[in-house]
């Protein structure tokens, strides 16, 4: 027997600060900010605060590149044989514009862009892509699919319903699918960092830390038999991230599938982070709590734009904040006991704070330090 959720409970809270600032440059310009970061990992702070130092002392920062938004949902059908579902989704792909239209008149901000098919037997796959404003678009992208099956059904009866959600999509697990096609906002950071800064600050070279990423990211991410992903932590920033802006965590899932390029350019270091399926939105279900409209406003994710940018401008900055860490954390792996020592030094550091002062509510803008 079930029962209704009375109570909602609100005493606990999960540690959050404001780390930074970083610098950031996109097709809109050049923007300095810290950024929030709500976790159990202190040392993770630190970590992100010192690749945040780096982007401060170079001109432009990290340069980042929106290179595609989109939100998927999968749907299946049936039909009686390869041979009709083959034919039924060679017409529904001739007719993609009278799909748009179908979407369009049942949402304000759905747009469908895209549709990509698979059969498997009798079984018809179709994987939906749309863009959806400044939400994240799970529940859009599902309803607009809702609307588009019923169209399909009525003027297609040699097909039948199979299911809303045909994992396709694919949301919430790790696939080669996203990484090729995408889903979410699709963004490159760039940053080249003086040889003087590497050895100052990163305490390394650049040759050190471009071995390192070609040796544990791509080849040891290999024999591991990964899925579309070369990276050290892309999971730690973006769990921080989400949760201190109200995203749907468990994105981090295919979210921090990613890549990281780094070269030695005659001492100076070239370092890159690509994320095919950062999922993040500004708007729906988790932006109405105090927490994450404080922060959204700080990050400055509330001023007036067109539809989408305020979201592409969260996903620039979850971005930014991943290639930070991502740096640092590989950085000290370039030199044997730095990361244990930090770790310890770190965490014995929060302890401590937290007995005096006792755990800072991310409802109340964590912990500034």
């Amino acid at each position: 027997m079930s029962h209704p959720i009375t109570h909602q409970s609100t005493s606990a809270a999960i540690p959050m600060k404001w780390v930074g600032p970083l610098r950031v440059s996109d097709d809109i310009g050049t923007t300095v900010t810290e950024v929030p970061l709500a976790t159990y990992e202190s040392p993770l702070w630190a970590s992100v605060a010192r690749g945040a130092r780096i982007t401060m002392n170079t001109e432009r920062g990290i340069i980042a590149t929106v290179v595609d938004d989109r939100m998927t949902r999968s749907i299946l059908l049936e039909a009686d044989d390869a041979a009709t579902a083959y034919a039924a989704a060679t017409q529904l792909r001739d007719q993609l514009p009278r799909l748009q239209t179908v979407v369009a008149e049942s949402s304000r901000h759905a747009r469908l862009i895209g549709l990509h098919h698979q059969i498997v037997g009798n079984l018809l796959y179709l994987r939906l892509e749309f863009t959806t404003g400044d939400a994240s678009g799970h529940n859009m992208t599902t309803l607009a699919a809702d609307v588009l099956v019923d169209h399909i059904l009525r003027s297609r009866p040699e097909l039948r319903y199979g299911s809303i959600s045909a994992n396709f999509c694919t949301d919430k697990k790790a696939t080669a699918v996203n990484g090729i096609l995408g889903r979410g906002k699709n963004v490159v950071t760039e940053l080249l960092i003086p040889r003087c800064l590497v050895e100052q600050r990163l305490r390394s070279t650049a040759a050190r830390i471009a071995t390192l990423n070609t040796r544990k990211n791509l080849i040891g991410t290999l024999l591991a038999g990964g899925i579309r992903s070369a990276n050290a932590h892309y999971a730690n920033m973006l769990l921080a991230f989400y949760l201190a802006t109200g995203q749907d965590a468990a994105n981090i899932v295919e979210g921090s599938q990613g890549i990281t390029r780094a070269e030695d350019r005659d001492g100076d270091l070239y370092f890159s982070c690509t994320i095919p399926n950062l999922i993040v939105g500004t708007v729906g279900n988790g932006k109405r709590l105090p927490f994450v409209e404080q922060n959204l406003t700080r990050l400055g994710c509330r001023t007036p734009r067109d539809p989408g940018d305020n979201a592409r401008r969260l996903a620039v900055l979850a971005a930014a904040t991943v290639l930070c860490g991502e740096l640092s954390l590989l950085a000290a792996q370039t030199n044997p006991g730095e990361l244990m020592r930090a770790h310890l030094r770190l965490e014995r550091t929060a302890g401590s704070a937290k007995t005096r002062r006792g755990s800072a509510p991310a409802s109340a803008a964590g912990v500034d330090a």
